[in-house]
């Protein structure tokens, strides 16, 4: 794991604590919190592969990214902040220490400081300077970011070091191709989202000459009829067999490039969320299921808090699932439950997985509002 990808959505566990009970099974996310939220954690939030947690010690890593982000704000106004909005907030910042938005918006209010401040403005203006790397993540109350100085956050050997452009994108393919083990130039790209494929071929063939790199070809990987070049890093383990029972999370490394889950599994994968409720083929958020070295099917849950229930809003099986698959993600969904503290699992009635699933729990089933919304003809047949 080279970095933790944010997300918002809470339906049934934040996306940076999937990964890890992906990986560890079930674990205290109080004890991740501290690690990522704690004054002088050691981990901090960037624009790294989106909004995500990377070592603190790889900060000067995106270095070329925050001064890219800054000379494109102040060619194109990209971000749509006025500089006397900007340098208000980084004052705020440097009296009074790291604040929430809404820390800052209160006594812009109080201070009345004329009809071009709002909360969109200070918001903004926090989210370019962290863009810009003169503000960093000191952490979060709830979810809600608390933005200081970089100077107050990050020790200062790390803010006293500037790597060059090009040193700096052969760190981060170094670090994606040991996190992938095998991959294409296109997903040593965009493991950080680099968009800079020709450096990164650079990058990878002076890799592949000092032995870091090793070429090689993976079946199935084609395009055209013809092999898309890969290279597997020279520490990577290839195990005799892989036995693994896991969710996945859609911003988990194993899935969160498309292109990469299509070649690896022949597993077609988009989130719904944007998607009307009535139009959603899987559900709102779906999981991928990962059973052994396959991705067998995919979850819709919900995290029913109040009631303690975990919910299975929906569930489908992919093409070629194993013997004994339902009995497997029953098991799965048991953990996930209870590592989420939920007394109890329930399952809809909505996906061709689900009725195998609900046997294998014993569960209650209910009714789930997110499937499509029947239609005349539906109802007859």
């Amino acid at each position: 794991m080279g970095t933790l990808q944010i997300d918002s959505v809470n339906v049934f566990a934040r996306s940076h604590y999937l990964p890890l009970f992906s990986r560890l099974g079930d674990y205290d996310t109080v004890r991740l919190d501290r690690l990522l939220f704690a004054p002088h954690a050691p981990f901090v939030e960037f624009w790294a592969h989106q909004a995500s947690f990377i070592p603190v010690e790889d900060w000067p890593l995106f270095d070329f990214r925050m001064r890219a982000n800054r000379d494109r704000h102040e060619r194109t106004g990209w971000f749509g902040v006025e500089r006397p909005t900007v340098e208000w907030v980084r004052a705020e910042l440097r009296d009074r220490g790291p604040l929430r938005p809404a820390q800052i918006e209160d006594d812009a209010a109080k201070a009345q400081r004329g009809p071009w401040w709002d909360w969109s403005g200070v918001k903004r203006a926090l989210e370019y300077l962290w863009f810009t790397g003169d503000v960093a993540i000191a952490g979060r109350r709830g979810f809600e970011r608390v933005y200081g100085l970089s100077e107050h956050v990050l020790p200062s050997h790390v803010l006293g070091r500037a790597l060059p452009k090009d040193d700096a994108v052969r760190a981060l393919v170094t670090k994606a191709a040991r996190a992938y083990g095998v991959a294409t130039l296109a997903d040593l790209d965009d493991y950080w989202r680099l968009r800079e494929q020709r450096t990164v071929a650079r990058v990878v063939r002076e890799l592949e000459d000092e032995g870091v790199l090793v070429p090689v070809r993976v079946e199935g990987w084609e395009r055209g009829g013809r092999p898309i070049p890969a290279w597997l890093h020279r520490d990577a383990v290839v195990p005799r067999v892989v036995d693994v029972q896991a969710l996945l999370t859609p911003f988990d490394p194993v899935v969160w490039f498309r292109d990469r889950a299509e070649r690896l599994f022949d597993f077609a994968y988009r989130i719904e969320i944007y998607t009307p409720a009535a139009q959603r083929r899987f559900g709102y958020y779906s999981l991928p299921v990962l059973l052994g070295d396959d991705v067998v099917g995919r979850v819709d849950l919900k995290a029913d808090r109040a009631g303690s229930v975990l919910r299975v809003q929906s569930a489908w099986w992919e093409e070629g699932r194993p013997v004994g698959a339902s009995a497997s993600v029953a098991a799965l969904l048991r953990r996930a439950a209870a590592w989420q503290g939920l007394a109890d699992v329930t399952v809809s009635r909505w996906g061709d997985a689900t009725d195998g699933i609900a046997a294998e729990l014993g569960a209650a089933r209910h009714c789930s509002s997110a499937g499509p919304v029947a239609t005349p003809d539906d109802a007859v047949l």
